[in-house]
């Protein structure tokens, strides 16, 4: 670390010296200005990545409740500097499973989650209709939004032949909007080519928008075992609008899932976990429908696996993010308990546990999943890196629990470098 910083500063007295050449060499001193900003960030970088163990790495709340409503399958960006929510599901106390007020809401914070301002109230026929489980990405100063499902009644529908009240039956999106200041939308196409999806994954990679995995249809867990079954996706495609779609496969090598996390680094589309299915019986002595593998890939066509089975336990409705080119993975749901654990990884497929738990927290039960997580870059070169989380589940499937609709969070916490 002494040599590191030895050479920064060496490197800075070079870079003094520059500015100060005399006028006839600006030519040459741009030039050579602009050679010592790569070097030393490369070498800041290359520090990070030698010496990081993310040991003073920890979590403080920024807001524990911030004005918009509790609230899960939220998606959180960042546009500028300023960060953005909108969407997700609050539950309402209901004894019918799944039963939720769905957000079509967007907020806005100019000071990293402290404080929010309310853009856009839910409202179906002046902007997106409200939906939780989509996906939000930024491209070129646009937030896009695609995807997702809303939570609707239905009075006895045929596929439940003993119906004895309502019973869910959502309906899943495949449209695509955008908008530069969270306000004004643009629809920029009501039907993707894609098969209206929840819990997908989506990134933008190469100046393209990428959209993958998912599913169609409620988890038996939530309607009952005569309801529609459940469909699972792994096919892979891309759009440098959200309007026009190209189809990269329709069988990725990887298993169909939902609530996967994807990512970008180092010139690869990474997924990690997901699930193809909520529960399982007879519990806790069954292996849970959840993945913990490792894909990659360039082109949206052929994929590498990286790891069948990753040092964190299978999950979904977790979380990974960049930080100093590390893959941080932390959250999700678990059987018979949430995952209390942070994994870091280089490559994906060697992994580390951190000795810091997500949240700060004691156990299981103050775990989240389907919260959504974004990194701050900041200082020079954006060296100076933070992650920030949003919202989040804490409910389990003990419908019997009339406390169970409160695990709910509207919170914002940070996890960053303390000295």
């Amino acid at each position: 670390m002494a040599s590191l910083r030895t050479l920064v500063s060496v490197l800075a007295l070079v870079g003094s010296s520059l500015i100060s050449a005399p006028a006839q060499a600006q030519g040459d001193q741009t030039a050579a200005n602009a050679l010592l900003i790569q070097l030393v960030s490369h070498i800041v970088k290359q520090g990070h990545q030698t010496i990081l163990t993310f040991e003073r790495y920890h979590w403080r709340q920024v807001n524990a409740a911030a004005r918009w409503s509790p609230r899960a399958g939220l998606q959180a960006v960042q546009l500028g500097r300023r960060f953005y929510i909108m969407g997700g599901r609050t539950p309402n106390n209901s004894p019918i499973p799944g039963d939720s007020v769905i957000w079509g809401d967007v907020w806005v914070s100019h000071n990293k989650g402290v404080t929010w301002d309310q853009l856009l109230g839910t409202n179906d026929q002046e902007h997106w209709p409200a939906r939780a489980y989509f996906q939000a990405v930024t491209k070129n100063r646009y937030i896009y939004l695609m995807g997702g499902q809303n939570f609707k009644l239905e009075p006895c529908p045929p596929f439940v032949p003993e119906c004895e009240g309502p019973v869910p039956n959502s309906e899943f999106f495949n449209d695509v909007w955008r908008s530069k200041d969270g306000i004004n939308w643009k629809k920029m196409t009501d039907a993707a080519p894609w098969e209206g999806r929840a819990g997908l994954s989506a990134v933008v990679f190469r100046n393209r928008i990428w959209v993958f995995a998912g599913s169609k249809n409620d988890d038996s867990a939530i309607v009952g075992p005569n309801g529609p079954q459940r469909i699972y996706f792994n096919d892979v495609w891309s759009s440098k609008n959200g309007k026009h779609w190209k189809l990269h496969t329709e069988d990725a090598p990887w298993s169909p899932r939902s609530g996967a996390v994807a990512l970008v680094k180092n010139g690869y589309i990474y997924l990690l976990g997901g699930e193809d299915g909520f529960l399982c019986q007879p519990q806790p002595f069954c292996e849970p429908p959840y993945y913990n593998d490792v894909w990659r890939t360039r082109n949206g066509t052929d994929w590498e696996q990286v790891t069948a089975n990753a040092g964190w336990s299978a999950r979904p409705g977790h979380q990974c993010a960049v930080l100093y080119d590390h893959i941080v993975c932390f959250g999700g749901f678990g059987l018979p308990q949430n995952p209390n654990d942070i994994w870091v990884s280089r490559n994906g497929a060697d992994w580390k546990q951190v000795d810091d738990t997500p949240w700060n927290a004691l156990s299981g039960d103050e775990i989240k999943y389907d919260f959504d997580v974004l990194v701050d870059k900041q200082g020079y070169w954006g060296q100076r890196q933070s992650l920030y989380t949003f919202g989040g589940d804490r409910e389990t499937f003990d419908f019997s629990d009339p406390n169970n609709y409160l695990r709910v969070d509207n919170d914002v916490w940070r996890y960053s470098y303390f000295k």
